[in-house]
């Protein structure tokens, strides 16, 4: 209103002035009668007239203003007109009131705002552009004008603050804002700028949005840095501007300084920002990246980019989707699609980034690669990786690497991916290639977490993807399966189990692609088989009608192999066959109460059936091993199935089966058996002696000797008898209980009196007489064992979960039968080299059965049972130590391969011995692991109710014990995949590996864990017996009276030990711990332990306090470990516990006990020191975990290096260092090893010098550095000492590795820290001057010695070497002290510093090498030439040539 009323005086007085206008231009314009005419009219008209006059036509209404004159010759026409005009420059504010009055209706100010239209004329052609800009943008192109038009316009603007503008409305403020854009000349654009700002800070939003997006338009170059600088303000301000603000920004032209401060306040909005505006702020990041900055910003962005708010509105959907009765509003599925758009323009932001912005692609990758705790990995690092290796072709490698890695170091776990798939699904759908791509590379992959991970690549795609992906994912693993590639096919296989289970009817569209593999089954073992049958089966039997076509295939293929004379077909003709009457059986119980109207097909189907079940059983009857496979399949359908199965069916076809078992293996009990065998009959192991009527025996020795007799002869047998094998006697019995279980609802009343009836054996008292024996009397007792064992080992698998008393008694004493019977036949078969045992597993092909037995001379025998040993039970510790060592610490292949001599020496043990023969003994079922609930159990405490004597005692003893908790390590470790790293096994064995593994292939890793979690609270129990136990020992000081009988037992106590920690850390190392689903039983698992510490108060303890609880009772164990086995599998025991990830105590309390085990003394308990390769695995591990977790690890090398080491040198040839027992001559390698490896990887943590470091940092880091030095001074320098080819080919490598880390990272930091700290950087040269000279004669020594295996490393640590001189030399040029570097001669010498002379003699011919100083130009001292001398030895050593 204030400008109004300035306006309206001239107005007055204009209209005064206005009667003498026609007088004084009356002479000049009598001849113009209109413009005397509208004279009376001009006051109100000036306006109109003079835009008339200039060749503007005013339109009122909708229509456009129009414009008959080129504007710019419009604009100019007015501009004269007004500044020619007698009133001028009156005459202005008159136009300016003019324009006021005009705009005032809306209609006329629209018109005004949009582009004028040129007139066009009938018959004429116009000479007016076909866009013209409008009235009010060529006014303000008018100097004389644009102050006023510009204050009338932002005068304007508060009048549409409150008006509502719809979809087809006019925005008024957006319209008036535009006018200011791109002017061609603006008188004060300082002003116009102020007003805008001030108008901004009292606007509504939508007005700013306007506002701040036009400012880059409007802005002149001077003043976008004062304006970006606010704008930047504003960011921090409020959340609502940020798109318009970013907008704004990323077209300003802005310096370095500003822009990074800019960056910084758009990265500090990312978490908060809202969902729609995070691709704008992110792509305004991205956009301003610049190369020197780039993995810093990137890691930054990466950080605060939370992808799990934009999850949220999907899970919401999911849970309503989840509730019948709840219909989902049209409200959330709008959320949902906002929410999936915003992410898939995030991503499209990000991709363009990465496609056109090289620093980008790199930056991201780096900065994933530099994530190191694996809570940091995100479900986003994922999705970019993917992305990447989709979009950019030159980073496609580099990405596969870094996920490969991150997937090998548990950073990247499967629930992760499950979460990127499931959440994310339409934007992970554009990298599909990318991602079968990937699929298809990991399977071929060594490490089996790679492996997995590719295999729930395929499981995801399959699920979330839409058909041509699935149709792609099928194909893919069809393609696997027909590879031929063991590993592939397996995991194929179990991909397409998997997807069968659970996508059933989806991958019935497929199925015509899966049976294609029934073309290939040549390549496939009786175990894939199984597997392909059950995905046949599966989906031929799933819909009546669909599957038709996959059946009759089935039938042909199954009807083929059964035909045949060769024994491999007829093994998959009957598997086959078992798995297609497992799934008829499931089928007939489902449609009992659905499709009952259709009886037809399934009579038809059953008839299919009987004559497939004639063909097995016709096929089965003369070949024993034949027969068994048959009985195991089946038993193994009855329980797979339990509870499933048609129990009419059942009895069909198992009822005339189980009834053949009395009739070919049980007899009546006589004292006497009539007939001629090798050994004696006798009836052994009856418990129920007291039973004289009726009593029954297993007719096992007069089976066996028909069994030899007739494989001689064979030929004369009659072919229409069938053949009773022992071979049968367990398969048979194993079909027998579980039918019997099955249709009596779990009694196996009918038949437990074959848990207490003897077995017609022979006298087993072998000793001294076992050399007197024949070979095939020999063999004959050795198969007779194996039968009985086996026998023995099914007993305990039916009856284990009996809850009578006496038969859990009974149970107990076949297991200590079984101990028993393995100390004899271990006994035997050391005298029976050669020995093949008969088979006890039969569907594994016949290769198959023992790597380690068959195959073998009688002279080689020992040795191979030995070495499979090593690979068993001796391994325990090598199963288990490669958890936690870090690839570039394990040892080196020279080291390990140590392992298999040693325990050649160490497996004295009867029953170490026997892990060759595993396959050769019945596996047991999980189930029989509840024995160990039973703890002590005595006859005398069950006298009540079995009426036995109380001298005779059956307990679950040290034996017993051994032989449950070694047989469920076996187990967890093939069946529990641990989370970090696992020693993968060599290609070649990986047809092996199933084998004794067939009931608990049936198990998903999680029951398996829920069995054993189950059982820690006796597991618990039994470890702090054995606590208690040794801490008894220990306090008596190991005094042993009788040393035959405690130190036998005392071993065993401490292999069950060893055992129980094993089994604790195979559960909790199990890499499902980290999927969300296994969080409850993780957190039973660990209630269950923490309750040993704090009874009754665990029940409302977080996950994080238990796993305090449980590491600090396990912690207790560690003063009652009785070997170093046990010591190590105790730390990996914490560190899978803790490693969640490990706070700060627990830190420190696992280097404090690494350190107590490190310099603790193991001594046997017949006073032998502890040693071999077992012994030198298990310390390299330890010592990694100590140096690994202590606060200062150049501390702690340093410490080890000059006090430990040092007590060696001086100690006796077979002494060891007394701070550090487990330091001896033969440990050494390991120590030596160990340190400098960890060595070279600490430095590399220290931080690159930057210019910009402060005087304290650089020399806080140049202390570190001279630490670090020191020690490597002292390490190189001890191969002086311990001059051995381990110790010299350790040096060498981590030398190289050492040199080149301070090259990269020392070096920068001396270049600009030399002028102020001269001192320091002159001492730390010259300490390393040292070191490097000695590894040049290390090269030097290789040369002489002629050792190709050292010889390798010399190139390289020559080159390095050189590298070094002249990166010193260019250090000096850096800090002009360029003439301190001057050539000198490095002669070549050995080991101990004797010069090598031929080599001399040509040096000095032919070679000259560089010789430098780190020392100020000025100051030529002695001090300064001792450093200078310091870079001529890496020169030296790079010149230097093999001897003539």
């Amino acid at each position: 209103m204030v400008s109004k009323r300035k306006l309206s005086k001239p107005d007055a007085s204009g209209e005064n002035s206005k009667p003498d206008l026609p007088k004084t231009k009356k002479p000049r314009a009598s001849d113009k009668e209109k413009a005397s005419a509208q004279g009376g009219l001009e006051s109100e008209g000036v306006f109109e007239e003079l835009l008339r006059t200039s060749g503007i036509i005013l339109k009122a209404g909708e229509g456009q203003n129009e414009i008959a004159v080129d504007q710019m010759a419009f604009q100019k026409k007015l501009r004269l007109t007004l500044e020619k005009h007698p009133t001028y420059p009156g005459v202005v504010k008159q136009f300016i009131s003019g324009l006021e009055s005009h705009i005032r209706d809306r209609n006329q100010f629209k018109n005004c705002l949009l582009p004028c239209a040129p007139v066009r004329t009938e018959g004429s052609r116009t000479l007016v552009h076909s866009y013209c800009e409008s009235l009010i943008k060529m006014l303000l192109g008018i100097n004389i004008l644009q102050p006023a038009v510009i204050t009338l316009l932002l005068e304007k603007i508060p009048e549409f603050f409150f008006d509502v503008v719809g979809t087809f409305g006019t925005n008024f403020p957006r319209l008036i804002v535009n006018q200011f854009k791109w002017l061609d000349g603006l008188l004060d654009s300082q002003d116009l700028v102020k007003k805008l700002m001030q108008m901004l800070s009292v606007s509504p939003v939508p007005i700013q949005h306007d506002i701040i997006t036009s400012l880059p338009e409007i802005l002149e170059d001077s003043q976008q840095s004062e304006v970006a600088r606010e704008l930047g303000c504003l960011l921090k301000e409020g959340r609502r501007l940020t798109v318009p603000i970013l907008d704004a920004l990323s077209r300003l032209d802005l310096d370095a300084e500003l822009l990074a401060e800019v960056q910084q306040s758009a990265m500090t909005i990312v978490p908060s920002v809202k969902l729609e505006d995070l691709p704008v702020v992110v792509k305004f990041i991205l956009h301003n990246v610049k190369a020197a900055n780039a993995v810093e910003v990137i890691s930054d962005l990466r950080k605060n980019l939370d992808l799990s708010s934009c999850v949220l509105p999907l899970q919401i959907a999911g849970s309503q989707k989840k509730l019948k009765s709840q219909v989902q509003t049209s409200s959330s599925t709008s959320q949902v699609t906002t929410s999936q758009n915003c992410v898939k323009l995030l991503f499209d932001v990000i991709k363009l980034a990465v496609r056109f912005q090289k620093d980008v692609s790199e930056a991201w990758i780096k900065a994933i690669e530099n994530t190191t705790s694996v809570s940091d990995h995100k479900v986003l690092d994922l999705i970019v990786l993917l992305l990447i290796h989709s979009t950019n072709t030159k980073n496609r490698k580099q990405a596969e690497k870094v996920l490969r890695s991150k997937i090998r170091l548990g950073c990247m776990p499967e629930q992760l991916m499950q979460n990127a798939f499931q959440d994310h699904s339409m934007v992970i759908r554009d990298f599909f290639p990318s991602i079968l791509v990937l699929a298809q590379t990991f399977l071929h992959a060594a490490h089996p977490a790679i492996v997995s991970f590719g295999s729930c690549m395929y499981k995801q795609a399959f699920a979330v993807f839409d058909s041509y992906c699935q149709q792609e994912v099928v194909s893919a693993l069809v393609t696997h399966v027909c590879s031929g590639n063991e590993a592939e096919l397996d995991i194929a296989l179990d991909v397409l189990t998997d997807l069968v289970v659970v996508h059933t009817s989806l991958l019935m569209r497929y199925a015509t692609f899966v049976k294609t593999i029934l073309d290939s089954t040549q390549k496939l073992n009786p175990c894939q088989i199984r597997k392909l049958f059950y995905i046949l089966s599966t989906l031929a039997f799933s819909q009546r009608q669909e599957g038709s076509y996959i059946q009759d295939d089935m039938h042909m293929v199954i009807r083929k192999w059964l035909s045949s004379t060769v024994p491999n077909h007829k093994q998959m003709g009957i598997i086959g066959a078992v798995t297609m009457i497992g799934s008829v059986a499931l089928k007939r119980n489902e449609g009992d109460g659905g499709s009952s109207e259709r009886p037809e097909p399934n009579f038809e189907r059953d008839g299919q059936l009987s004559t497939l079940l004639d063909l097995v059983g016709f096929c089965c009857e003369q070949t024993p091993e034949v027969l068994a496979l048959y009985y195991d399949e089946l038993a193994n359908l009855i329980e797979k199935q339990k509870g499933n199965l048609d129990l009419q069916l059942l009895e069909e076809f198992g009822k005339s089966l189980v009834e053949d078992f009395p009739t070919d293996f049980v007899v009546d009990l006589s004292p006497t058996v009539t007939g001629s065998f090798l050994f004696p009959v006798k009836p052994l192991y009856n418990l129920d002696e007291d039973e004289s009527q009726g009593a029954i025996a297993i007719n096992l020795l007069p089976l066996v000797s028909q069994s030899e007799l007739g494989r001689v002869t064979d030929g004369t047998n009659n072919p229409s008898k069938r053949v009773v094998s022992p071979i049968c006697l367990s398969p048979s019995f194993r079909l027998l209980r579980l039918y019997t279980g099955e249709q009596n609802n779990g009694s196996l009343e009918e038949i437990d009196a074959l848990l207490g009836c003897p077995l017609y054996l022979t006298d087993l008292e072998v000793e001294g007489k076992i050399d007197s024996l024949s070979k095939q009397e020999r063999e004959f007792l050795c198969s007779l064992l194996f039968y009985a064992l086996n026998w023995f080992r099914e007993v305990v698998n039916a009856f284990c979960q009996q809850q009578d008393a006496e038969m859990k008694g009974k149970v107990l004493t076949r297991i200590q039968n079984i101990t028993e019977l393995q100390n004899v036949l271990g006994k035997c078969l050391a005298a029976t080299p050669g020995y093949v045992p008969p088979p006890a597993t039969f569907d594994s092909e016949a290769t198959e059965g023992g790597p380690s037995v068959n195959a073998v001379g009688a002279m080689r025998k020992k040795n191979g049972r030995k070495k499979k040993s090593d690979g068993s039970k001796a391994s325990i510790a090598d199963r288990s130590q490669a958890d936690e060592s870090s690839e570039g610490n394990q040892p080196d292949t020279e080291l390990s391969e140590l392992e298999k001599t040693a325990v050649e020496r160490e497996a004295g043990n009867p029953l170490a011995q026997l892990q060759s023969y595993r396959p050769y003994f019945r596996e047991l079922d999980l189930e029989v692991f509840t024995v160990l609930h039973c703890g002590l159990l005595t006859k005398s405490i069950l006298d009540t109710e079995m009426h036995t004597e109380a001298s005779e005692i059956v307990q679950l003893g040290p034996a017993e014990l051994y032989f449950l908790l070694e047989d469920l390590c076996w187990k967890l470790e093939h069946v529990l995949t641990p989370g970090s790293t696992r020693r993968v096994p060599f290609l070649k064995e990986r047809s092996y590996k199933d084998i004794g593994f067939t009931h608990l292939r049936q198990r998903s890793p999680k029951e398996v864990a829920v069995c054993v979690v189950k059982l820690l609270k006796p597991l618990c129990n039994h470890m702090e017996n054995m606590h208690n136990y040794f801490q008894a020992v220990t306090q008596n000081q190991g005094v042993v009276d009788e040393p035959g009988v405690n130190i036998q037992e005392h071993q065993m106590m401490s292999s069950c030990y060893q055992q129980l920690l094993l089994t604790f850390r195979l559960l909790f190392a199990w890499n499902g711990f980290s999927q969300q689903e296994n969080t409850d039983l993780l957190r039973s698992a660990l209630q269950v332990v923490a309750d040993r510490l704090k009874p009754g108060e665990t029940e409302f303890l977080l996950l994080d306090e238990l796993i305090s609880e449980s590491f600090q009772y396990l912690l207790n164990f560690q003063q009652s470990i009785p070997s170093f086995q046990c010591a190590f599998i105790l730390t990996q025991l914490l560190i899978a516990i803790s490693e969640k990830p490990m706070a700060g105590w627990k830190k420190e309390k696992m280097a404090l006990l690494a350190k107590q085990f490190l310099c603790r003394s193991w001594v046997k308990p017949n006073g032998d020191q502890e040693k071999g390769s077992q012994f030198n695995s298990a310390l390299h591990t330890l010592l990694c975990v100590y140096l690994e977790h202590t606060d200062n690890i150049l501390k702690a090398i340093e410490e080890i290096s000059s006090v430990g080491v040092p007590e060696l040198i001086n100690s006796a040839k077979d002494g060891c260092s007394s701070t550090y027992p487990t330091l001896s001559r033969q440990t050494f390698p390991v120590f030596f090893r160990v340190m400098i490896a960890q060595l070279e990887s600490s430095v590399k943590s220290i931080p690159a010098g930057k210019p910009s470091d402060s005087s304290e940092t650089q020399l806080e880091k140049l202390l570190q550095w001279n630490i670090a030095v020191r020690n490597f001074h002292i390490l190189v320098n001890l191969v002086k000492v311990f001059d051995s080819r381990p110790v010299l080919n350790i040096c060498l490598k981590y030398g190289r590795l050492f040199v080149e880390a301070f090259l990269k990272l020392a070096m920068p930091l001396l270049d600009h820290s030399f002028k102020k700290h001269r001192d320091d950087v002159q001492g730390l040269l010259k300490t390393l001057q040292l070191s490097t000279r000695q590894l040049h004669h290390m090269c030097g020594h290789s040369k002489i010695r002629q050792d190709l295996g050292l010889t390798n490393h010399v190139p390289l640590l020559k080159k390095s070497l050189e590298q070094f001189v002249y990166r010193v030399k260019a250090m000096l040029a850096f800090n002009h002290c360029q003439e301190a570097f001057w050539v000198g001669i490095l002669k070549n010498r050995d080991l101990q510093g004797e010069e090598i002379l031929s080599q001399a003699s040509e040096a000095s011919e032919t070679r000259d090498s560089e010789e430098d100083s780190a020392e100020e130009p000025s100051e030529q001292d002695e001090e300064e030439e001792d450093e200078e001398e310091e870079e001529e030895e890496g020169q030296g050593a790079a010149g230097s040539g093999p001897a003539p």
